[in-house]
């Protein structure tokens, strides 16, 4: 993943409203959800979830698609993955990690 990308998907992310639609799409999995559920679960604007979407979808994080009268949206997986990989690319020196219960507490 570009650096540029990596930019682009944390600045989407860092805002409390797109960073809990994300993880509801994460969590909805790949059969995704409409913009009325995830309005309905989250308690978000109709307005605001659209503009909070698009900013989502600019950052590649999200992905939609039209189904008859309704559009789905679901998580872009391989972008997160990518993102968290990125993230975690020299973790540890680039020695695989311990788990958290067998790493030094310092």
């Amino acid at each position: 993943m570009q650096e540029a990308q990596v930019i682009r998907s944390l600045a989407a992310l860092a805002h409390e409203a797109r960073l809990r639609i994300f993880r509801a799409l994460v969590v909805a999995g790949p059969e995704g959800l409409t913009p009325g559920a995830l309005a309905a679960q989250l308690g978000i604007a109709a307005n605001a979830l659209s503009f909070h979407l698009k900013e989502l979808a600019h950052a590649e994080l999200v992905s939609q698609e039209r189904q008859g009268r309704h559009v789905l949206y679901r998580a872009a997986f391989p972008a997160m993955n990518g993102l968290l990989d990125y993230l975690s690319e020299n973790c540890c020196q680039g020695i695989p990690c311990a788990p958290a219960e067998l790493s030094c507490k310092g």
